[in-house]
Formats: structure tokens, sequence, C-alpha cells
């Protein structure tokens, strides 16, 4: 898991890149995270899909819209990678739920992300 440590100390921008290293099934793992919150432009967005490795798709409990375009980035992801035909061969992709901490604010149920994943036959997690 990123600690804060990793997490810059400037104002947000659309896209930004977390580097990090980790330890995996005992071997040295260097780790460089694209964030691409909010881009807008599917051309660009479509070459960081290309570049990327593995996924993790997350959107806000508290934005519908943010909720709603988990189904355009994930097929995004099985159409740009689609030369990996068999699961083992695709990149991981997971969805993540995050905010569950604004309960009052919330706008998309456990349920619905629940069900999501499932239908997309992917991990789910909630964070906050």
């Amino acid at each position: 898991p990123l600690t804060p440590a990793l997490l810059p100390r400037r104002a947000p921008t659309p896209e930004m890149i977390y580097r990090h290293v980790a330890a995996v099934d005992g071997d040295t793992v260097h780790l460089e995270i694209l964030d691409t919150a909010g881009q807008e432009d599917s051309l660009q967005l479509e070459e960081k899909i290309k570049w990327g490795e593995g996924f993790a798709v997350v959107y806000s409990v508290t934005d519908r819209c943010s909720f709603d375009e988990v189904l355009r980035l994930c097929f995004l992801v099985r159409h740009l990678h689609g030369g990996a035909r068999r699961a083992g061969e695709r990149p991981p992709v997971v969805l993540v739920a995050n905010k569950k901490d604004l309960q009052g604010d919330r706008m998309v149920a456990t349920a619905e992300g629940e069900g999501l994943a499932k239908a997309l036959e992917l991990p789910f997690l909630e964070i906050s």
C-alpha cells in the first residue's frame, strides 16, 4: 500500500505519478502509479492505458458521475489490451470505491459497486 510519504506535497494536478518500491513474492518491484483522475481527453487517456500493466479503476462513493465512468474505463482497458484474450494474459484490474468514510454524502451504495464488480468479473474494494 502507498504510505503518506509517497503523497505529493503540492496541490493535485490532473495527472500525477507516484513511485514506490515494494517486495512482492520475495522480489523487489518498482511501481510507477499514474493518477489520471478526471482526464476527459480520450486520446491521452488511451495512451496512458496502453502504458499500464495493471489498473485500479477508482470511483468516489460521493460522486455518481465517477461511478458511471467505470464501465467506459474498464471497456477501454479491455479493448486496448485486447491482444491478450485469455484472462491470465490480461493486465490485472481492480475496482475501488473511495471515500467510504463520507457516509452522509454517499451517492453510490456498496451493493452497486459490488454488483458492477461482479458483472465485470473484477475484485472489489471499498476504502477511505
